[in-house]
């Protein structure tokens, strides 16, 4: 008898004892989430994991099922070779072809909406001719190349650092600093045209240089600085810069890396910072 009072003694010890150890947990979590926001980090920029240097990222992916892979192949004269990128940049716009609210705000290049404000500007897909879904991203063209997306990723509170034409790095290319340089002069009537983080895409090599043929940039040369700070405002949706590779060379391998410029963006291409790189391979 006094056995099974020692267990019974036992038994209730372990449930209040572990009772009291669930209640403790539960109000040490509740307290925790008393100091979260759920609209905002607690912990920002460089006090972040991921830091306040933007990787570059780029769409259409390969296949899943070969993670590593960053080459984009495909035939050309082949339908369904071509099916599998034009479903995957279709299904990544899927947030862009969105209907727009009537009181979405219009933004003008460079100003964003007011602080505080629940607005966010549009990002505009007619812009993206002729690298839209009706050409197929150009993925079906018989002579020409297709069209890369590319976004930065999304830091909260991150704001670039505009370049004006004297502050220019010298690694930057000369057809982007020209192009900058034009900008400028037109400052006069685009106050907030230098209000960019550029972009440029190039071959790795001088082999890749030679067979990549010209590239085109849409809507712009760059990400317009409306879209920022991030500060995850519903219907928020990324900007993004299409670029066009209008006549690559067929059958070739052609290895290209893609930049995004600002003054407080650092390139390091181990660490995937600034840029991104991928191959581009069209076949006949």
């Amino acid at each position: 008898f006094k056995l099974k009072q020692n267990n019974r003694k036992i038994i209730l010890f372990y449930l209040l004892f572990y009772a009291a150890l669930i209640g403790f947990f539960a109000a040490m979590l509740t307290i925790f989430y008393q100091t979260l926001d759920d609209k905002k980090p607690k912990w920002q920029l460089d006090r972040s994991l991921i830091g306040s240097n933007p990787g570059l990222g780029f769409r259409p992916m390969p296949p899943e099922s070969n993670v590593e892979s960053t080459l984009i192949w495909y035939k050309a004269s082949d339908q369904t070779s071509t099916q599998y990128w034009i479903e995957q940049l279709e299904d990544f716009l899927k947030p862009y072809a969105r209907e727009r609210s009537h009181d979405e705000p219009v933004c003008h290049q460079g100003i964003p909406p007011p602080p505080g404000s629940d607005k966010v500007c549009d990002v505009k897909v007619t812009d993206w001719n002729p690298c839209t879904r009706s050409t197929g991203y150009n993925f079906n063209s018989t002579e020409g190349g297709p069209c890369i997306f590319l976004k930065l990723n999304k830091i909260f509170g991150w704001e670039p650092q505009y370049y004006n034409y004297s502050t220019l790095p010298d690694l930057m290319p000369s057809e982007l600093r020209q192009h900058i340089k034009k900008k400028e002069d037109e400052l006069s009537t685009k106050p907030n045209g230098l209000k960019v983080v550029w972009v440029s895409c190039e071959g790795e090599n001088p082999g890749d240089i030679e067979n990549i043929g010209p590239i085109h940039y849409y809507p712009n040369l760059g990400f317009e600085g409306q879209y920022f700070p991030f500060l995850n405002v519903h219907d928020y949706i990324s900007p993004l810069v299409v670029v066009y590779f209008e006549k690559p060379t067929r059958g070739v391998l052609i290895n290209i890396e893609c930049k995004a410029w600002a003054r407080n963006i650092v390139h390091d291409r181990a660490e995937k910072r600034g840029s991104v790189h991928f191959e581009l391979m069209v076949d006949y």
